[in-house]
């Protein structure tokens, strides 16, 4: 076995904290490797302007799978919520970390239910806007860009009156006491993979797969698996407001998924539970309920806009 090996992370903070997380727990289990990461830029780094709902999340992830590919480096971390539920050939996704919260948190001024309307609350997710609008359509959505410093100074320079951000982001960074409000599973549920991170590499480095397997956490793996297989079955890719969490209890799965027209006024949600070692089987089952219910009307509707 070799012992140097190259993580690829994205240059954020947040990225590098990640990153040096999962680096970390690699050498704590293998003392004596030596593990460089290595800073790539993607195209969702370069381009901050365009919404994500026009260009997609695959944008953070594809120069690290290039470099993958072209064994520039051994492995990539991701957060998982970001990574596309099709892998390209060669690659897999070999490890998901244990999930934190997996939540939506507000920073504001005030509470969801106190902020005043008209408020302006920035976020760049449309899965985000559309249930904010849903539970408070007397707000406005801003849509924003950029790494999770540059999203709270917005909030701190009165530019917006709040932001919507994942509350992991929040905990991995340490800024868990800026946080106004958890905001409830009942009215936003997450995006797929949300809290976990993805731990990608080519899938004939059998080293690799040595390295990050006492770090794939089953719990959250069969959770990962079920929302991803739900996200793929419904066919409605990374940009249509569609949310899953899985909830492993014993040997036990429970999905929850949801899919909202963009202004929020149109909701589907069901839920599906099963073997939590059948994940995938949970994902596809809950996935058909839902286009019984007419989902892939609000994937249409998503797609022509």
């Amino acid at each position: 076995m070799r012992t140097k090996f190259v993580v690829g992370s994205r240059g954020s903070r947040l990225a590098m904290v990640q990153a040096e997380s999962v680096t970390a727990e690699i050498e704590k289990i293998n003392p004596g490797l030596e593990i460089s990461i290595a800073r790539i830029t993607t195209a969702g780094d370069r381009n901050r302007r365009t919404g994500l709902d026009r260009i997609g999340v695959a944008v953070f992830v594809k120069e690290l799978e290039d470099a993958l590919l072209n064994k520039k480096i051994d492995l990539a971390v991701h957060s998982l919520k970001d990574m596309p539920t099709a892998i390209p050939d060669g690659l897999a996704l070999l490890a998901v970390t244990r999930r934190l919260d997996p939540r939506d948190a507000l920073v504001a001024g005030a509470g969801l239910d106190a902020v005043a309307p008209g408020s302006s609350i920035g976020t760049g997710s449309l899965r985000r806007s559309a249930q904010l609008l849903r539970y408070r359509p007397d707000l406005k959505v801003a849509g924003i860009r950029g790494n999770v410093d540059t999203r709270l100074r917005k909030v701190t320079a009165g530019e917006l009156d709040g932001i919507i951000i994942a509350a992991a982001a929040m905990l991995r960074l340490g800024l868990q006491d800026k946080i106004t409000e958890y905001l409830p599973l009942d009215n936003f549920l997450p995006s797929a993979g949300q809290g976990a991170l993805g731990i990608e590499a080519r899938l004939d480095d059998m080293d690799v797969a040595g390295l990050v397997s006492p770090l794939n956490h089953i719990a959250s793996w069969q959770s990962a698996m079920a929302e991803r297989a739900f996200i793929h079955a419904l066919g409605g890719g990374c940009r249509a407001p569609i949310a899953a969490l899985g909830t492993v209890s014993g040997s036990n799965l429970k999905l929850e998924g949801m899919i909202t027209s963009a202004d929020g006024k149109k909701m589907l949600r069901a839920s599906e539970e099963g073997s939590a070692s059948s994940p995938e089987k949970v994902g596809t089952c809950l996935a058909q309920r839902m286009l019984d219910m007419g989902a892939a009307e609000f994937i249409a509707e998503i797609s022509g806009r």
